[in-house]
Order: C-alpha cells, then sequence, then structure tokens
C-alpha cells in the first residue's frame, strides 16, 4: 500500500522503539520522512538503515530554541510538511515519594512541552499550505492510573487534553489525534522492567501478550491517511484489551 505517498512527515523521535518503526511503515507506505532527534549516534544509525530517509535533524524536543532552528532547516528541504508525528519522550521509573522536581521538570518538558513546541511549528506551516494531520504519542497512563510513573502519568494526560484543545482549534484545516499504546516491547520497556516483571504484565491483558512496534505504527499510519479523514480530536488506545477491565490497576 502506499496509503501515504508523498507525504511530507517529520517524525521526532524516530530513530529507535515505536519510533523507528513508524518511520519505517512511513517510509513502506510511499511518506517522505525526516527523522528528528536529540541523540547524533542514533541518528546515524537510523539513516543507515533507511537510506530513503529525506534527512535527520539533531533536536532536543524540550527546548524551544532546537526545535525552532530544527523547523527552519526543514523549510530547506521542503516546502511545508503534511504529517507531524510527535513520537519523542521519555521516562523514568521511580516512586512518587523520591521525584525530584529536576526530574518531574524533565519528564514534563520532554513529553508534553515538546508536543506544543513541534505542533505549533508545524502547525502554522500546516495552515499556511491548507492543511495538515498532527498525531500524539499517548499512553495508557495518561487514562488510567500507574504505579511508580506519576511524573510520566501526568504528562500523557497532559498530550491527551492537548491534544483535544488543538483539534478544537486547528479544525477544518489541521487534524489532530493521540494514540494511547498500553504495553508495548521497547528498548525503553526492556530498559525498565525485569522479565519477571514483563510476564506480570502479559497476565494482565487480555490477548496474553505484549504488543509490538509494528502494531503501533500501523495504526498511525491509518491516522495519517485519507482513510481517516473524518476522524480528529481523538484517543485511540491500543493495549491488548488491559485497561477494558480496569486489569492496569490490579
Amino acid at each position: 500500500m502506499e496509503r501515504l505517498k508523498g507525504k511530507k512527515t517529520l517524525i521526532t523521535g524516530g530513530a529507535s522503539g515505536i519510533g523507528a518503526a513508524i518511520t519505517e511503515r512511513f517510509l513502506n507506505e510511499g511518506a517522505k520522512v525526516i527523522v528528528l532527534g536529540r541523540n547524533s549516534a542514533k541518528l546515524e544509525a537510523i539513516r543507515k538503515e533507511f537510506p530513503t530517509l529525506d534527512a535527520t535533524l539533531q533536536a532536543d524536543v524540550s527546548n524551544p530554541v532546537e526545535v525552532t532552528k530544527a523547523f527552519r532547516k526543514l523549510d530547506g528541504i521542503w516546502d511545508g510538511v503534511d504529517v507531524l508525528i510527535n513520537n519523542a519522550g521519555i521516562s523514568i521509573r521511580h516512586e512518587f515519594l523520591t521525584i525530584s522536581f529536576e526530574d518531574w521538570e524533565k519528564i514534563i518538558r520532554t513529553n508534553l512541552g515538546g508536543v506544543f513546541l513541534a505542533s505549533q511549528q508545524a502547525a502554522r506551516r500546516m495552515i499556511d499550505k491548507g492543511g495538515g494531520v498532527i498525531l500524539n504519542m499517548g499512553s495508557t497512563n495518561g487514562i488510567t492510573g500507574h504505579p511508580n510513573y506519576s511524573d510520566y502519568n501526568a504528562s500523557k494526560a497532559g498530550v491527551i487534553q492537548l491534544t483535544q484543545s488543538m483539534a478544537l482549534e486547528l479544525a477544518p484545516k489541521v487534524r489532530v489525534n493521540v494514540v494511547c499504546p498500553g504495553y508495548i516491547l521497547t528498548p525503553m520497556q526492556e530498559a525498565e522492567y525485569t522479565k519477571d516483571m514483563l510476564r506480570e504484565c502479559e497476565s494482565k491483558i487480555p490477548l496474553g501478550r505484549l504488543g509490538n512496534p509494528g502494531e503501533v505504527a500501523a495504526l498511525f499510519a491509518f491516522l495519517a491517511s485519507e482513510d481517516a479523514s473524518y476522524i480528529t480530536g481523538q484517543s485511540f488506545v491500543i493495549d491488548g484489551g488491559e485497561i477494558a477491565g480496569g486489569l492496569a490497576s490490579q
């Protein structure tokens, strides 16, 4: 399929994990893709893995100066942007009482502030050119409580509400939606969870397994395409049924 043929797509955090899967899926569906990230080694690796990328841009999404510079560089490559995927994000597993304000700010600035900064830059360009699509990375953590991730949970709840507000203000030219994965097996997940913890997570999921990044990427591709042309302001949960019965909190 080439549902996204020619769509100029910027993917933040697109060099690893779910972001890399989104990058691969969009390229396979004919999109023109630029990956934005802060890690130069990861950007170099993704460029080697996918030589058809139009470019890679180095920037920290939590830094307004760097984001502005990155979009100016994008302007020198493309005439506008059709799709923005706000995937960049971080998490730190720690109990609420041990969270430092420094860590709190770091999580909020990256996960929520980064969505705001990149979306504002992209939306201005989309409106000037007649339209576009912004897709944000949320989480089931932003919908229901999860212990040991209070700062992360707060950031993702903010992304969901930001998505709805943006959808209202940017309609009808720009569609805005948020994807909320549950447990997806990524390098970040494996770094924070032991094998026993992952098995415990699987036991809470009706489909009996963790998701894989490609499944999340497929949902992003659908939402970016014209097949989703009447969908905006919505949250899409992809979690194997985990929160359908409140299993996440048991």
